[in-house]
């Protein structure tokens, strides 16, 4: 936050703090927001002044217990969608109000996401999306949203960040399961209108990925996991300022660290040497983590060096030294290992079930923040995108472009519905497709049990699959933008470090031993007296694994603990 001396419209002298605007007699703000699967974005808009960008901010992880989005809806169902939408709202809320700019000047916003982000934001019918297959849906009694494209007030999502009257655009989905961010996808990197056989995919923790061909579009999602935007990585962080971004190969063995600085540009930090960690500092920011393309650099220079030999790392601590004490370990390798495998079982799964040949596939479009500052031949090694290409396009964030034009344009929601509509699609359902599951399997043992290539593609054609061709390098690599983010606006980047949303509960029974709290492990949870003998347990919902973990219920002694009891508190208060 800064201060702003000057004159205001009546001549009278003012000193302004702690917000990027300059005092007006009325605003028009608004606010476009991208609820992807691990963080929240976001642009303060103004809309007197043909949509300038003032500032941009985001979060560094998603608020939801969980590391991937199966854990979000898990959570969601097990503890209620009253919980879950008060952690999803008051954490877009807290987003907001990081931007600087008061509620009543705020008098739209605009979001996008895919269908499950979507449907936690309004607090709409989820289960159709957890549950494969229409026999349990009908068993369930659920009925599926419509999910087309619609404004609802502020105040009907109980958002406070904002005027209680102010317009909240919601895009539609081509289907219930492809998403606005898939739409989004496809109309900012104009692949349709290509005339051509090409991919795209959003690479994050849920990666939305399609295949167009001869008019048509067919679209799946992997859960690819959390290592694609940096987490479940020792020093895994998402793509933020001081984050490792890319790694490129120096002299006598040594790596170029590439960080990105405070305005999302990537800039050459250290040399070090990965073995030893021995650093010559350069001219760039001091690292604090590693995001998800310098963990993909990081293995792709890694396997083509030898310091990875998978599943190891061959350096004498197994560990890959980087910048400022940074590591990237065998457990790490396995991660990121498993994240790529599934995006390579998507792509491949696409691929087999359409009937293309390799070579028939020209261009792979890509997008999101790994999408953006990932190296497309390092992407290729690690197998992102398709080993044969002619081109790669690198499209940065299109979920919030796309947020950002719905916001400014007052056609946007119908222009959106109407290429939704026009869309012809079949969506392939990978959690069903005996393709992936035979491809997924070969992955996991390729990336963490030293499977080699050989016996991978012997092992594909035993399954009746087609094996991987040689790698060829596409001719063509186009970035359309320099960051995930192109604009941040002149108030900069802001930073929502801790969302401060907690999970509350007291149960009958506890005996204070604390045992939850030294076994969790992210560290989310703490064990306090109220006296009389009760114990106050408090979990930080943005660390916590979720559902998937469990671990503090699993090693409660007397059997009382109760996950799915925990009741939602703002921060600073108990329940």
């Amino acid at each position: 936050m800064g201060a702003f001396e000057g004159m205001n419209f009546r001549g009278q002298y003012y000193k302004w703090k702690g917000s990027i605007l300059p005092p007006r007699l009325t605003m028009a703000l608004g606010v476009a927001l991208d609820l992807g699967t691990s963080g929240y974005r976001g642009h303060l808009v103004d809309l007197d002044k043909k949509g300038k960008i003032l500032a941009t901010a985001i979060t560094m992880r998603h608020p939801l217990p969980g590391a991937n989005i199966m854990d979000h809806l898990h959570f969601w169902m097990e503890n209620g969608p009253e919980v879950g939408h008060r952690i999803v709202i008051e954490t877009v809320d807290k987003l907001i109000a990081t931007l600087g700019a008061k509620p009543e000047e705020i008098s739209r916003v605009s979001v996008c996401g895919n269908p499950a982000q979507m449907s936690m934001f309004e607090k709409i019918e989820i289960r159709d999306l957890a549950f494969a297959g229409q026999s349990i849906l009908k068993r369930l009694n659920v009925k599926v949203p419509e999910r087309k494209a619609h404004s609802i007030k502020a105040d009907e999502l109980g958002m406070s960040s904002v005027r209680r009257t102010a317009e909240v655009r919601i895009p539609p989905s081509i289907r219930h399961e492809i998403g606005a961010d898939a739409l989004a996808m496809i109309m900012k990197t104009g692949l349709m209108d290509k005339k051509e056989t090409c991919m795209v995919t959003d690479y994050g923790t849920n990666a939305e990925m399609g295949l167009f061909y001869k008019g048509e579009l067919y679209t799946g999602s992997a859960a690819a996991g959390p290592a694609m935007e940096g987490q479940s990585i020792d020093f895994g962080m998402l793509a933020a300022p001081q984050a490792i971004s890319d790694i490129i190969l120096g002299e006598n063995g040594r790596w170029y660290n590439v960080v990105l600085n405070e305005k999302l540009h990537p800039t050459r930090s250290a040399l070090v040497d990965p073995r030893t960690g021995e650093e010559q500092r350069l001219d760039g920011v001091v690292a604090r983590g590693i995001t998800g393309t310098g963990t993909v650099a990081a293995m792709a220079i890694g396997l083509e060096t030898g310091v990875i030999k998978l599943p190891y790392v061959d350096t004498p601590d197994r560990k890959i030294h980087m910048t400022n004490g940074i590591y990237f370990g065998e457990e790490d390798v396995r991660e990121a290992g498993k994240a790529t495998g599934a995006i390579r079982a998507g792509h491949r799964t696409l691929i087999e079930e359409v009937g293309v040949d390799d070579d028939e596939i020209k261009t792979m479009y890509m997008a999101g923040a790994s999408g953006t500052y990932v190296d497309p031949i390092k992407a290729q090694t690690v197998g992102l995108i398709p080993r044969v290409l002619d081109k790669t396009v690198q499209a940065g964030n299109t979920s919030l472009m796309m947020s950002y034009d719905i916001l400014v344009d007052d056609d946007g929601l119908d222009k959106m519905q109407d290429v939704a509509n026009a869309i012809s699609s079949k969506h392939i359902m990978f959690a069903t497709s005996k393709v992936f599951e035979d491809i997924y399997v070969n992955e996991i043992a390729y990336w963490t049990e030293g499977m080699t290539m050989d016996m991978y593609n012997e092992m594909v054609k035993h399954a009746g699959l087609r094996p991987l061709p040689d790698i060829k390098r596409p001719k063509e690599t186009i970035r359309l933008v320099l960051s995930d983010i192109p604009i941040i606006g002149a108030g900069g980047l802001r930073t929502l470090d801790d969302v401060g949303v907690y999970l509350e509960g007291s149960f009958e029974g506890c005996i204070g031993c604390k045992k939850c709290q030294k076994e969790c492990p992210e560290c989310a949870l703490q064990v306090s007296s109220i006296g009389n003998k009760k114990f106050l347990i408090r979990v930080n919902t943005e660390h916590c694994l979720g559902t998937a973990c469990k671990n503090c219920q699993a090693v409660c002694p007397e059997n009382v603990y109760d996950f799915s009891a925990l009741k939602i508190v703002k921060k600073g208060t108990s329940a």
